[in-house]
């Protein structure tokens, strides 16, 4: 039990998980430009400087995206809707005059 707890020789069970999931996400969001074996022996400041520019790339497109999501929607809740000038049906059910 004593030999789980021991992290001299070996990685942390919770850098373990934050290095493989650094790793998926270089791979996945790398759009076909990184397998997972090259990534796996990169070595450790290239794959961290690599994940951050990616992660900084995804975070700007994601606040671009942000914001024209938002003009687009400022633009469609405005009120004053545009439309032809067209006249008003002329009303033909009028009662004849008596005479």
């Amino acid at each position: 039990m004593f030999l789980f707890l021991l992290t001299f020789f070996g990685l942390t069970p919770e850098y373990r998980i934050q290095m493989f999931k650094q790793i998926h996400e270089i791979v996945f969001h790398g759009k076909g430009g990184y397998d997972w074996d090259t990534v796996y022996n990169m070595p450790l400041w290239l794959r961290q400087t690599t994940f951050n520019l990616m992660k900084e790339h995804y975070d700007k497109e994601s606040e671009e995206i942000e914001k024209q999501q938002n003009m687009l929607k400022n633009k469609t809740n405005n009120k004053d809707i545009s439309r032809p000038n067209i006249a008003p049906k002329p009303n033909y059910i009028a009662k004849a005059p008596k005479k």
